[in-house]
């Protein structure tokens, strides 16, 4: 993320300090919100082991792993620590593994769009992130500035609930899909889905290389249709 802003960094100091405030609370509060959903939908569905491992909770520090939290502000791609589930706890197995797994991306979803109804009656204006308002984030007025925090905080949990239910381990989306897979071909779809963190890295390091942007390709036209009906711009 702040990896494509880092001409900022020499032009503008302190717009980039702002920016890395404002994209660090907006990422944190996505994560959160994610694994606090994920520990809740499970302790609901009968697994305690969350709750007993202090995830059930809405402190940051409880969800964010060190590593993870960095690469995100830097790079836009990262991860949290995972929610421990024991599917042996779940009384209807794969669908209720499955409902867990809904849960964090699902949670982003309905956060943003609850977060978007202050611009969805026109309250507020989101004055936009492209390139050239980077800088001049959080230098207005005081609704442009809760305009502006919005915004982000949108966006990333639009983000992360998005590209977390790509249908590839480890993400959220590959047990999503697993609770629909027949019984007799779960088997077939595990040995396929090992293979989804190295398929994964690879496209997030081509795109990174060679700029292809295949994620974004898949995922930005669904951020975008969201972000309009969700804000009504």
């Amino acid at each position: 993320m702040l990896l494509g802003s880092f001409q900022l960094l020499q032009d503008d100091p302190s717009g980039f300090l702002r920016l890395t405030v404002l994209v660090a609370f907006a990422l944190i509060t996505a994560v959160t919100v994610h694994e606090f959903s994920h520990a809740l939908v499970a302790t609901g569905l009968g697994d305690n082991t969350a709750r007993r491992l202090g995830r059930l909770s809405l402190n940051p520090m409880r969800h964010l792993d060190p590593g993870g939290t960095i690469m995100m502000l830097i790079a836009g791609f990262g991860w949290g620590k995972p929610v421990p589930v024991d599917p042996r706890q779940l009384s209807r197995g794969h669908t209720d593994t499955a409902l867990v797994a809904a849960a964090g991306p699902l949670s982003n979803l309905i956060f943003a769009f609850l977060l978007a109804i202050p611009f969805k009656v026109g309250i507020l204006v989101p004055a936009g992130l492209s390139l050239d308002r980077v800088a001049h984030v959080m230098t207005g007025g005081l609704s442009d500035g809760i305009a502006d925090i919005l915004a982000l905080v949108i966006f990333f949990n639009l983000l992360l609930g998005v590209f977390n239910l790509l249908p590839l381990a480890p993400l959220d989306g590959s047990r999503v899909m697993a609770g629909f897979v027949p019984r007799e071909h779960a088997t077939a779809y595990n040995k396929l889905q090992r293979g989804g963190p190295g398929l994964l890295v690879a496209i997030i390091m081509l795109d990174y290389a060679l700029g292809l942007g295949i994620l974004w390709g898949v995922m930005g036209p669904v951020v975008r249709a969201l972000t309009t009906v969700a804000t009504g711009y």
